[in-house]
């Protein structure tokens, strides 16, 4: 009754499951005005929750953010990395493909670092003598977000051999996209962030393919999260791609079984 009165009931009707997968399958296609209000009926305080989190259009909704500092010489480098990670639920800020002509672009990395939620240091040779790369990375040191280093002929310095690095040469975009990601989701700082991203993948997989991928990249998570047993459950219920993709239901079944 309360869903229905917060307009949370859905055009289709529930196929059945627990209360939890119920709830979830009401709120998830919800406004955001709607959840605020079904929060406040429920006695959330606002109050101390801060002001609303800055949501940039150059970030991918409900991805993990990435700012990556790089030389513009080797922006091609950087670009694919873009778009290789973004299979993993990373959005990478790249700023000479991601700033428009017309925008004041100092104001936009800021956006970006202000709001990035770890930093990937793509150094090579002419790194340090950047106006711009040092001023980047001591921005994040600033709000303490985690720093990944790559080393394509410069070696992290400073405060930057403090950080997780990575050696690029020789490597493909694919090949570093595959290691950062494997990175965030063990770093302390990011691991919890990126776990739910994946949840959040998973339950919109857009094919029996991605529903296999991503029910592994949850297999091999080391933390796990109550609130995800629920969530599968209503993916294996409800999503017609995770449901019917070959095996995937009972990973699931196993997954929950594991955790409970």
């Amino acid at each position: 009754m309360t869903l229905e009165q917060f307009g949370m009931t859905g055009a289709v009707p529930f196929s059945g499951g627990s209360k939890e997968a119920f709830i979830l399958w009401g709120v998830k296609s919800a406004k955001d005005h709607r959840l605020i209000e079904l929060a406040q009926h429920v006695g959330f305080d606002f109050e101390d929750a801060g002001p609303p989190g800055i949501e940039p259009p150059f970030w991918r909704k409900g991805m993990f953010r990435v700012f990556v500092s790089h030389l513009s010489a080797h922006k091609a480098l950087a670009g694919d990395l873009q778009t290789e990670l973004l299979p993993y639920g990373i959005s990478a800020f790249v700023a000479h493909s991601d700033i428009a002509p017309t925008t004041e672009w100092i104001l936009q990395i800021e956006t970006a670092l202000a709001t990035c939620e770890a930093l990937v240091a793509v150094m090579h040779d002419g790194f340090h003598e950047s106006s711009w790369t040092d001023q980047e990375i001591g921005f994040a040191m600033g709000r303490s977000v985690p720093i990944f280093a790559v080393h394509y002929g410069k070696a992290p310095y400073g405060f930057i051999g403090r950080f997780q690095a990575f050696g690029g040469k020789g490597k493909s975009a694919a090949i570093l996209a595959t290691e950062l990601f494997n990175a965030f989701r063990k770093h302390p700082q990011t691991q919890k962030r990126v776990d739910q991203i994946l949840v959040g993948l998973f339950e919109g997989s857009f094919s029996f393919a991605s529903a296999r991928t991503r029910i592994g990249y949850l297999e091999e998570l080391e933390a796990w999260d109550t609130s995800f047993n629920a969530r599968l459950q209503s993916a294996a219920e409800n999503d017609s791609q995770v449901g019917a993709a070959f095996g995937v239901p009972e990973r699931v079944a196993a997954l929950i079984k594991k955790h409970s």
